[in-house]
Order: C-alpha cells, then structure tokens, then sequence
C-alpha cells in the first residue's frame, strides 16, 4: 500500500488529497504509477496527462518519473510552483 498526496490545482480538480492506493506489481516507479492514475480516466486523465507539468516527491524528496516506488512508499503530485 502506498499513499498518494495531491497538492493545489490537483486536490482541487481529482476531489481529493490524498488516497491509499494498492501498489500492483507492474508498478515499479512515478511513470508506471502516474500511467496507472491516468487509466481512471475524466479528471484524473486531464490533469495527470504526460503533457501536463508537475511535480512529485517520493517520501518527501524530489523525484523525476523514473525514481522507484515501493509498498510503504509516500508519492506527492504537485503542479509546479512559480514566484515572482
């Protein structure tokens, strides 16, 4: 088991901040786990679509789509954050 944290724009469009999720075996890192979030479909196609810009955290460290991800594992999507 695994927990997804959604941040910003995406807690607010997926209806949710976060969720457990059961990690299949063919999930093996963020591009398989993102993949697998975009397969739902609506809301979670649109704005975890590999064209979109965002961010991720793997136990609270950054990480880019092929970084490992393991039961216990706490994943964080966020849009990136811009200042000015």
């Amino acid at each position: 088991m695994i927990t997804v944290l959604y941040f910003a724009r995406l807690r607010e469009e997926l209806g949710t901040g976060s969720e457990q999720i059961a990690l299949p075996q063919s999930v093996r890192d963020l591009d398989g786990l993102r993949a697998l979030l975009v397969a739902r479909g609506g809301a979670w196609a649109t704005e975890l679509a590999g064209n979109k810009a965002l961010r991720a955290a793997v136990n609270q460290n950054m990480a880019s789509g092929g970084a490992p991800v393991a039961d216990g594992d706490e994943i964080a999507f966020f849009p990136p954050v811009t200042g000015g």
